[in-house]
This record gives C-alpha cells, structure tokens and sequence, in this order.
C-alpha cells in the first residue's frame, strides 16, 4: 500500500501529543500524534454534520478532536479511568460529545448502536489495541446490523489477514468469518513514528461495511471453517476426516477437490459446503 510513503510523520502541536499521560503497556496504548494519518482516518468516513460517531478507545483525543470538527456526534468509549479528565476538559463542554467510562468488551454494542440510532446509519471508529483486536472484531461482527460502516486501525498483520482472499497465505479462519459478515478494504499503511510511544510493528486501516444476515452467521458455520482450518498446511480431506467421517463426500457433492487446502476455498464454496453439511447431518 504506497499511501504510507504520503504519511510522513507530523507531530501534532496539540496537546494530545503531550498531556502528561503516560501510555500503559496493559491497555495497549500508542497514542496516536501525526496529524496527517488523523486527517485522513476521518475523512475515510464521509461525515455529515449530525451523523452519530462510536469512537473506541479515543486515548488523549486525537482522532475525538478531527471528529467533533465534522459535527458529527461522537460517543466516545474509554476504558482508562486517568484519561477522563482529560477528554472531558477538553471535550466535555461540546454539545456534540458523550463520553462513556467503560471497557468495549462489557458494553452491549447493540444495545449502545440502537439507543443513538435505530435507524442503523451509526458509524464507528478505533486505533484499536492490538492484544485485543480480535474479540473486539468479533463483537462488532456480531452488532453490525446496527451500523453502516467501520473504521479500525489493526496491526498490519491483522489487517492482511482479514482482507487476505482465497489462495493468498495469509487467509485463514478469521479471513472467512470477516469477509461473510463485512465488505472489507485495506486503506493505507501507517508507520510507527505515526504513534507515542513508538510500536515495533507498521499499522494499516480498513474499512468495514456490514453484510446482510447469511448462513455464515451460524455457529456451526464457524465451526466448520475452524476445523477445516485446524492445521493450514493439511488438505481438506485431511483436517476434516476425523469429526467428518463423511467429509470427502460432503465436498465432491459440491464440487471441491479434498486434495485442497482450506484457504483456496472461496466464502460461496464454503457456505454451499455448509448447507451440504448440514443436510447430512
């Protein structure tokens, strides 16, 4: 992705830079400084004055301040009780700004999205930590009907692996349950010198625009695809034999070589397996 070469660091000469608050290691914080990468997370949004904002995890306020400027109305949830104060000094007199004092994993998602809006038009945000970036992409997977797009930033790694397709190395597991629930693209790339403290490791953003309801949604569904996913380098045929004694006639049925691994496998081979699957059980 060569817009990361765009990006050169630019220190923000605001105070979110520099507010005294340190980083803690058990949260997973690297705040967000350069201006330049800020600008251009919100405006992948496409905000309108009025529309409603979820902003997880909004650190010292960086991305808070780019997305009050739009007029959107921005609930912001923080888990870190000794950033409060500094989010409501600096926000908490704009009519426009909610802060929520709470972790994302214990808030109800759906309960939250449908209380700001019913209507399902909620936009979402997040330079997300990365010890927790797959329970929190699990959470939103499960609330997306009651949001229209999403906005995260991931280590790079996350990132290709939720956008890898089928015969790419990269694609495993999550790579099915992501592209059944959301149309996902990788922006850009952001380097570490974008954050304070510096990550060892390059970040991307990507955009998340929820899917209808489908059969990938069943849990069996799920399971199903981690199997088959249980050891990468075995074929189909090998990873599915033992809690499938059927499986090899399963995949002839619709066409799929057991010979094959399970990420050259496309989302519609994997739901018509499904269905299959399901018939003879």
């Amino acid at each position: 992705m060569s817009a990361a070469a765009a990006l050169k660091s630019s220190p923000m000469k605001q105070k979110w830079g520099n507010s005294g608050h340190r980083a803690k290691r058990s949260f997973g914080q690297n705040f967000l400084v350069d201006e330049s990468v800020v600008r251009s997370i919100v405006a992948s949004l496409s905000l309108r004055p009025g529309e409603s904002i979820v902003e997880i995890g909004p650190g010292r306020g960086a991305l808070t301040a780019e997305l009050l400027e739009t007029g959107a109305d921005v609930t912001a949830i923080e888990i870190d009780r000794d950033l409060h104060p500094l989010l409501l000094e600096n926000f908490g007199s704009r009519s426009n700004f909610k802060l929520i004092a709470d972790d994302i994993l214990q808030v109800d998602l759906n309960e939250l999205l449908s209380n700001i809006d019913a209507s399902g038009s909620v936009k979402i945000i997040g330079n997300l930590p990365y010890n927790i970036s797959t329970p929190i992409l699990e959470r939103v997977s499960k609330a997306r009907h009651n949001f229209s797009r999403a906005v995260f930033m991931f280590q790079r790694e996350v990132v290709e692996r939720i956008t890898a397709r089928p015969g790419e190395s990269e694609r495993g597991y999550f790579s099915v349950v992501i592209e059944a629930a959301f149309e996902s693209v990788a922006l850009f790339d952001v380097p570490p010198e974008a954050f304070s403290p510096r990550p060892k490791v390059w970040s991307s953003i990507v955009r998340l625009t929820p899917k209808p309801a489908s059969a990938a949604d069943e849990p069996r569904f799920r399971r199903l695809i981690s199997m088959a996913f249980a050891q990468k380098r075995k074929t189909l045929h090998n990873n599915l034999k033992s809690v499938m004694p059927d499986a090899d006639s399963a995949l002839e049925t619709v066409g799929i070589d057991p010979g094959r691994r399970a990420e050259t496998l496309t989302l519609a081979e994997w739901v018509e397996l499904y269905q299959v699957v399901e018939k003879k059980s």
